[in-house]
């Protein structure tokens, strides 16, 4: 595999066809109060955002993650990253949670002071964003790829996303349809209380209506910040592993996370596109996995030992810390 063509590039530019699986209609991600996101650029064509850059993050992390086993895909084996034990014994970890090293059941989590300690925030004091991503490296290199804020430890915290994505539709039209839920123990209009409870509650008959949209294109864009990752240090093996497994996740995203939605379902057509730099393949996915494991292996020195960092979540200390501030 021959990543030398993304040496002196500052990105890693990215695009990917895609289409529905079957039919033409596809369901989009909605936002609260705004529904459908659709927009007009400037030569006229109407646009719609099939998936937005914060939902395409989570998205890539969740495709590289084993839900059967609990833990990450075997070709990830030896990554680090955190886990929480929470007080019924269920789990959660760094790569399932939404702000990743940022989440409260982590930060208010029984041995969070070692990653603390590792980042060395000092407050009223210029903050080292090397030292952070080192530390985010040790801990957690998914955080380091997806970005992160960790304006629990303090606001200067933060590193942008290296590896960022979403999807745009093309000359979208709106498909209307919809629907009534049948209550076959009680038949009755909509809005009118049944015997038993209201419509409200789910009895009685209930029509509703749902936009879907049909487009003339579909791509994913995929946008890998190479100069980010040589502006914070990495360098040699490490920055090899890092660019490796972000093309790795953009891989088996394609391959394996294309169904956003129960009305969105995806498939890619043709080849991936390189738009920068030129002269750079996008490597196989059977190439990908055979260089990950070895380049993990590569970077151990620099990993935590444990390679899973476990915690133990306590609403005590949570509760402590609350009081005194």
């Amino acid at each position: 595999m021959n990543l030398d063509a993304l040496d002196e590039s500052p990105r890693l530019l990215l695009q990917a066809e895609l289409k529905p699986v079957q039919g033409t209609r596809f369901q989009p991600t909605g936002f609260p109060d705004l529904g459908a996101a659709e927009y007009t650029v400037a030569d006229g064509r109407h646009m719609l955002l099939l998936e937005s850059t914060q939902s395409m993050a989570n998205r890539l992390e969740a495709s590289c993650w084993d839900e059967g086993r609990g833990h990450l895909v075997p070709t990830l084996h030896g990554l680090p990253y955190v886990k929480s034990v929470l007080p019924d014994g269920s789990i959660t970890a760094s790569i399932l949670e939404a702000h990743r090293l940022n989440s409260p059941y982590l930060f208010d989590a029984t041995g969070y002071e070692q990653i603390l300690d590792a980042v060395g925030f000092t407050k009223d004091a210029p903050f080292n964003r090397r030292k952070l991503a080192l530390a985010l490296l040790r801990f957690d290199p998914n955080s380091l790829l997806h970005g992160i804020f960790l304006e629990k430890i303090g606001g200067v915290v933060r590193l942008p996303r290296a590896l960022s994505a979403f999807i745009e539709a093309e000359d979208v039209t709106v498909a209307s349809a919809g629907g009534v839920k049948f209550d076959r123990v009680q038949p009755t209009s909509t809005g009118e209380n049944t015997k038993y409870g209201s419509a409200k509650e789910g009895y009685g008959n209930v029509p509703y209506h749902r936009d879907e949209y049909t487009a003339n294109r579909i791509v994913a864009y995929f946008n890998l910040d190479l100069a980010l990752l040589r502006g914070i240090g990495l360098n040699g093996a490490a920055l090899r592993m890092m660019t490796t497994l972000a093309l790795y996740k953009i891989r088996r995203f394609l391959n394996t996370g294309l169904r956003l939605r129960t009305a969105c379902d995806l498939d890619l057509v043709g080849e991936v596109e390189v738009n920068r730099p030129e002269g750079f393949e996008l490597p196989t996915m059977s190439a990908l996995e055979d260089a990950l494991p070895k380049l993990i292996e590569e970077c151990s020195s620099l990993f935590n030992e444990p390679r899973v960092l476990e915690l133990t979540y306590a609403p005590a200390k949570k509760a402590a810390r609350t009081k005194q501030s």
